[in-house]
């Protein structure tokens, strides 16, 4: 049972990228999907989450009106769709999942999965 995160890279400021969490150990539409990330030299944070059962969507001050979390029931995937990216954005990005919990929580404690980051490098 894993999670792999996909999509990361270079962008310039004001850009895109569109990040992908599957599961091929999971059905993602049982659950509660998060994006994490964590800067160079920070701690990780919570920027988004989705609630695939209700399509309930949640996310950052940080990242509000910019990203989209999305989810994709036939191919079993969560997309991040991250726009106007700022080099403040560059972090190591996570995806993972509630499987326990029946209501959402930003709290990295609350995800018991957790897939391998993947890098957004975004320059100035």
């Amino acid at each position: 049972v894993q999670l792999q995160a996909s999509g990361g890279g270079l962008a310039q400021a004001g850009g895109s990228l569109r990040l992908s969490c599957s599961g091929p150990g999971f059905t993602l539409e049982d659950y509660i999907i998060g994006w994490f990330r964590r800067p160079p030299g920070k701690g990780r944070e919570w920027i988004s989450s989705v609630d695939v059962e209700d399509d309930s969507t949640y996310y950052a001050d940080t990242v509000k009106g910019r990203f989209t979390i999305s989810e994709d029931n036939a191919k079993n995937t969560v997309h991040l769709q991250m726009n106007n990216l700022k080099p403040e954005d560059t972090a190591v990005y996570y995806c993972a999942v509630d499987t326990t919990g029946s209501s959402f929580s930003s709290s990295a404690s609350a995800y018991n999965y957790w897939g391998r980051g993947t890098l957004v490098t975004v320059s100035s």
